[in-house]
């Protein structure tokens, strides 16, 4: 029958199969550079990536999209460009957090702070004001390759419905449900990830639509999934 950890990890890797059955490959962070990757990551919060990429386009138009350039432009100047994706002064304040750790400790040089190791590297995304745990990690996965599993609102819908959450509530129990039974590889977390996000905007919705879900069947929890969000 296997144990219950070996249950769990074969649950995990099936719900991936399905899923890039389903959808194939996501191609994400959309981003050019790991330095535009960051600064999406920024300004996602709280808002949908269509929102995000026009700011980032009006960053870019305004030759703006470098760390000097954003240490170096007022703040009020940064939050209209950024205006589009939301909480405009908040994340103009964060942005010029990140830019300015980077431009003042490691001389604006990614590569520097990216010589980091995982650990260190986490840590010290975290202690840079507005930067949580999920913004840490996308730029970890995302913009320094490393295998660092995200986890988002959409995750902790799918796996809640199909009744694989962990005891605790919490964006580290989450975490470490898919580190511990998921192979550790940088492009399998990527596109694990970003087939969460299809399928939760798809499919997984506040309001389900249960009918034809490729996840159909893992659980009989899916089909009162509007009351596990």
């Amino acid at each position: 029958m296997g144990s219950k950890a070996e249950k769990t990890a074969a649950a995990l890797n099936d719900i991936y199969d399905r899923l890039f059955h389903r959808y194939g490959p996501q191609h994400w962070w959309p981003g050019e550079t790991p330095f535009e990757v960051i600064i999406g990551a920024i300004l996602t919060q709280s808002t949908a990536w269509t929102n995000v990429e026009k700011a980032i386009e009006n960053l870019k138009a305004a030759g703006a999209l470098d760390p000097v350039s954003l240490q170096t432009i007022s703040t009020d100047r940064l939050a209209t460009l950024i205006r589009p994706s939301g909480y405009y002064n908040a994340k103009a304040s964060k942005v010029k957090a990140f830019v300015d750790r980077l431009c003042d400790k490691y001389e604006g040089n990614l590569d520097r702070l990216f010589e980091l190791g995982t650990g260190d590297l986490r840590k010290e995304l975290l202690s840079i004001h507005g930067i949580g745990p999920e913004t840490a990690d996308s730029i970890l996965l995302y913009a320094a390759y490393r295998p660092v599993f995200v986890i988002d609102a959409y995750t902790k819908r799918i796996i809640g419905r199909l009744g694989l959450a962990p005891a605790k509530d919490s964006y580290e129990a989450f975490q470490r449900l898919f580190m511990k039974n998921v192979p550790h590889d940088e492009r399998t977390f990527n596109e694990y990830h970003a087939l969460f996000v299809r399928h939760g905007k798809d499919v997984c919705r506040k309001s389900p639509k249960c009918e034809g879900c490729c996840l159909a069947g893992l659980s009989k929890k899916c089909r009162v999934g509007s009351a596990h969000q």
